[in-house]
């Protein structure tokens, strides 16, 4: 039986929308002198893909994340919203 209270799915799709924008405003400040600190972030990873070879096929895994203080912004703004929603 599922309870009663907010719909999770809603503060995952806020959240993912939260990153997606802050990346989006960290990429659009990062030339401009006074908003340049938004674009400031971590990139982490794997440097070199990790291919497997099957003969047949090849299987290439790779994941690199970056965070950036207006992907911080979007998430804690998307938890705001979710909050009042």
């Amino acid at each position: 039986m599922r309870g009663v209270g907010k719909n999770y799915w809603a503060l995952t799709l806020l959240i993912l929308a939260g990153i997606v924008l802050g990346s989006f405003i960290a990429t659009l400040t990062a030339g401009i002198s006074g908003l340049g600190w938004l674009s400031y972030g971590q990139t982490f990873g794997f440097q070199n893909p990790i291919v497997l070879d099957l003969g047949v096929m090849v299987i290439t895994f790779g994941l690199t994340i970056k965070i950036t203080i207006a992907s911080i912004l979007g998430i804690i703004i998307a938890a705001i919203i979710y909050h009042f929603i």
